[in-house]
Order: C-alpha cells, then sequence, then structure tokens
C-alpha cells in the first residue's frame, strides 16, 4: 500500500492525554481503513508560510492544545487546507480556530477572535468560555438528520469524551451558517458540539475528541473516516 502524509498540527507535549492518544487513534483507524498512513508532529512555531511549509502533507489535522504558540500560523494552516480541498479536522482548539478563521476569510468578520487570547474583541469574539466547562468530561450528542456526520457514525447519536473551556458563540450561528458552514453535532440542550463543511470534501471541527476512544483501543469512525479521505499525493513520512 502507498502511505498518504499527515501533519498533526500542534504544540506537541506527552502531557496532554489527547496527544499521547493520537498516534494509536490513527493506528487502530487505518486498520479499520484498510489505508496506510504517515503522520508528522508541526509546532505551529515552524508554519511561516503554510502554502510552502505544508505542501508536501495530504492532509491535515490540527489538533488540542490551545492557546498555541503559534496562532496565526494555525489560521493559515486551516486557510491552506480549507482552500486547497485536503482533508481537514480540527478537534478542541483546532475546531475553535477553524471557525474563527471561517468567520475572518469567509464571513468577513476580520476582527473575528478567540476569548482565550484575546478578551477584549467583545462582539467580535466568535470563541467564548462555555457556560459549563467541559474539562475531562462526557455527554451525549445528536447529529442533524442527512449530515456527513451521521452518515460517518452510522448512527443518530454518540457518547464523546472533552478537554474543553471555550466553543463557539451561539450569536455567531447564523452568520456563519448562511455563509456555507453547517453545525450537525449538538448536545441534548442544543448546544453547538461540532461541524461540517458540505462544500469540501472532508473538513470537520468537534469540540470533543475522538482521538480518546484510544483509551480504549476502539477506533473511532470519524478518524477512520479522515484515512479513508486522505488523497495520496505526497512521499511518506517518518511517523513522528
Amino acid at each position: 500500500m502507498k502511505t498518504a502524509a499527515l501533519a498533526l498540527v500542534g504544540d506537541f507535549s506527552n502531557e496532554r492525554l489527547a496527544h499521547r492518544c493520537i498516534p494509536r487513534a490513527l493506528q487502530l483507524a487505518s486498520t479499520v481503513a484498510g489505508a496506510s498512513i504517515a503522520w508528522e508532529w508541526i509546532h505551529t512555531t515552524k508554519i511561516k508560510s503554510a502554502a510552502n511549509d505544508l505542501v508536501d502533507f495530504s492532509a491535515l489535522w490540527v489538533v488540542p492544545g490551545s492557546p498555541y504558540a503559534n496562532m496565526d500560523g494555525v489560521l493559515a494552516a486551516i486557510r491552506f487546507a480549507r482552500e486547497t480541498g485536503r482533508p481537514f479536522l480540527g478537534t478542541c482548539g483546532g475546531c475553535q480556530h477553524a471557525l474563527i478563521e471561517f468567520a475572518r476569510n469567509v464571513c468577513g468578520i476580520a476582527a473575528a477572535d478567540h476569548a482565550e487570547t484575546n478578551p477584549t474583541a467583545g462582539a467580535a469574539l466568535v470563541i467564548t468560555p462555555l457556560a459549563c466547562p467541559l474539562v475531562e468530561k462526557t455527554g451525549d450528542l445528536h447529529f442533524v438528520p442527512d449530515s456527513r456526520l451521521q452518515e460517518i457514525y452510522g448512527r443518530d447519536t454518540a457518547h464523546e469524551g472533552y478537554h474543553c473551556k471555550y466553543g463557539p458563540a451561539p450569536a455567531w450561528r447564523g452568520r456563519l451558517e448562511s455563509a456555507g458552514l453547517r453545525f450537525t453535532a449538538l448536545d441534548p440542550n442544543d448546544d453547538l458540539r461540532a461541524f461540517e463543511l458540505p462544500e469540501h470534501p472532508f473538513f470537520f471541527g468537534t469540540l470533543f475528541q475522538p482521538e480518546r476512544s484510544a483509551q480504549l483501543d476502539e477506533p473511532h469512525p470519524l478518524i477512520a473516516a479522515l484515512v479513508r479521505s486522505i488523497q495520496i499525493t505526497s512521499p511518506s513520512k517518518e511517523q513522528a
């Protein structure tokens, strides 16, 4: 089998559970998907020009761990994936920053920002503190009918784990969706928990951390779908 290259964009720390889980989650997903992929951790400070620094990668996963050392680099990486049609997954902080990138560059909200890094941004805060923090919490989700997430999971509901204090500000939901984004996973209170970009081949963001499924040694359907979606266009890279 050929090997596809996946960039894991984030500031790796062995102290982060999600980071420790990701390699095993990818191994499990690769087995289920019947595909061989290699991955490389890309520290955010290494991203000077996304078009140059990430061109050899077939897909991007912006991993948890905000605030990132180089937020501009993260946003540039997300935009690069979105505009070039590369498969993209953003989990936890990656999801939050994907929403900021979309707000700035698609919705035209130039000042869109994150309360964690710029709490004085006022009305332009697309990402705000959750009413109930989800640090080391688990919870039920339901998927919007006919969504790609519902299709990927093959069911209407799921139970996922979090390590999250921030999420999309509900006030911006209409503006984001009118520009083409679709929120397709919600909690029992209909709070936003994941989105997809229907016009893109594979572009998802989740506040939850699907990689935590590796703790149970179980493949996760969304990560398996990411592996399946990757177009094999780049040379093999060594696993980190």
